[in-house]
């Protein structure tokens, strides 16, 4: 009997650990029954046995329900696109874990869904994930809302979003307005800039050029990352205000105390439409943003929009990172007569600061040699190590076999420069760690980290906003 008993006890250790593998189980706590126009608290409970590495929580809730963290066990928590998640870089040392979040309903909901979950792990350099069983809770409808406002869970977004083609063209798309800067009272000039956004909510930024001689300070940022760098002004979100226009401003102080002409200001407004980064050219107008009501201000919107202004392209935005000059082998292919400019390896200075003299004209080169190096698109977000960069083509397989590179080298022509890079890694943190390699192992001690959207390059800062990565040092 009793070993009957053990090996009862034994096949359902066994099975458990088939469910569970590792012996991770999550409990999920809610109510059967919430009032809309108020609160209630998920509580989820993680059993995570001897996780130690990359943790993640993930859960989607319907249009109409917001949710904000009230404790995150040192996760990195976000909501946005109808998804919560909690992402632990280093899951803590605890075998059992407890994170709490606070789901706010509108008050024109009724009905009922289910609430489930997915926690995902790495184990032994393998992802493995648990779902949560879905709970149902359903929502009483408001005593205080007039009845034909309320409309069921399921069918919000539906109801509150509008049908494709409903909309006219001024309505469904983004347009960027600068106020044309006026003279303040300490000798410095003001910028305001509306954005509106119509229906955009993730990553977007404003970038704008200002002139030499004047440095810039935020007056407005409306929640934005605000960073001045050589010369550039940049408003960075990870998601966007949800008002469907805003505006942002900003001061321009002159060097030194300098009396200055008005600043000449070039800009666009970068944002996310499914995953692909587009830009369009911020419009300056001599008007006073702040007398504007809603009215006026959707009347200069559609006006802007109905001028010739370029269509919003697929933005080439440059990488955040720097160049410097070096000379390089050149190459046995046929060249068209290039100008006779040096080829530059990139260099990332140890305060992050960042170089590249640009060429006036790209060099015309007609390569026929390399043309199988070029580098092919990838879907997705995901980072290269750049090696060298130069304005007159070399022989890859020739220049870079002294560098003793374990990967293959790939060729890119982009902003004026052809740029060659080695990898692909779909986390920064190994991007980062192949660099350090790189650095340790061949002579290219100034490589540096290339990001990319499908494709198309964009700064490091915007991949891991996107990803929702971390940066590392």
């Amino acid at each position: 009997m009793v070993k009957l008993v053990m090996t009862l006890l034994n096949l359902l250790l066994i099975l458990a650990f088939q469910i569970f593998p590792g012996g991770v189980s999550v409990k999920m706590d809610v109510p059967a029954e919430v009032q809309a126009g108020s609160e209630f608290e998920v509580k989820v409970t993680l059993n995570k046995g001897d996780l130690e590495g990359f943790s993640r929580f993930q859960q989607n809730i319907p249009a109409g329900l917001t949710a904000t963290s009230i404790s995150s066990s040192d996760a990195d928590f976000t909501f946005s696109e109808k998804r919560v998640r909690l992402i632990w870089l280093r899951i803590p040392g605890n075998d059992e874990i407890t994170v709490t979040y606070r789901v706010k309903i509108d008050e024109r909901l009724k009905g009922t869904f289910d609430l489930s979950g997915k926690f995902s792990y790495i184990e032994n350099n393998e992802r493995k994930s648990v779902d949560v069983d879905p709970v149902a809770i359903s929502i009483l409808p408001s005593p205080t809302i007039d009845p034909t406002l309320i409309v069921d869970v399921n069918d919000f977004e539906k109801v509150t979003m509008p049908a494709p083609g409903t909309l006219s063209p001024g309505e469904v798309s983004v347009a960027c307005i600068r106020q044309r800067p006026y003279a303040g009272s300490q000798g410095d000039y003001i910028v305001n800039v509306l954005v509106s956004k119509n229906l955009t909510r993730q990553f977007a930024k404003i970038e704008e050029d200002v002139p030499e001689g004047y440095t810039a300070v935020a007056l407005d940022a409306k929640d934005a990352i605000f960073t001045f760098k050589e010369q550039k002004v940049k408003f960075l979100w990870m998601n966007l205000p949800t008002d469907s226009y805003f505006t942002v401003s900003y001061r321009l102080i002159p060097k030194n105390q300098t009396k200055l002409a008005a600043p000449v200001i070039d800009g666009a407004f970068s944002y996310l439409v499914e995953d692909n980064t587009v830009s369009v050219d911020i419009i300056e107008r001599d008007l006073n943003l702040a007398d504007l009501s809603g009215q006026d201000v959707n009347a200069l919107v559609a006006k802007a929009l109905s001028e010739p202004e370029p269509e919003p392209v697929l933005a080439q935005v440059p990488a955040d990172e720097p160049v410097t000059a070096e000379p390089v082998t050149p190459t046995e292919t046929r060249v068209e007569k290039p100008a006779e400019t040096k080829p530059q390896v990139a260099t990332e200075t140890k305060n992050g600061s960042k170089t590249e003299t640009r060429p006036t004209k790209p060099a015309a080169t007609n390569l026929t040699a390399d043309a199988a190096y070029l580098l092919d698109p990838e879907q997705g977000v995901y980072y290269r190590v750049q090696v060298a960069a130069g304005h007159k083509p070399v022989n890859i397989t020739r220049y870079f076999r002294k560098m003793n590179l374990e990967k293959e080298v790939r060729k890119e022509t982009h902003d004026g420069w052809m740029k060659y890079s080695v990898g692909s890694f779909p986390l920064y943190k190994e991007a980062r760690d192949y660099r350090v390699h790189i650095w340790n192992t061949t002579p290219a001690k100034d490589a540096f980290i290339a990001a990319y959207n499908n494709g198309q390059r964009i700064t490091v800062q915007e991949a891991l906003m996107i990803t929702e990565q971390k940066w590392y040092r």
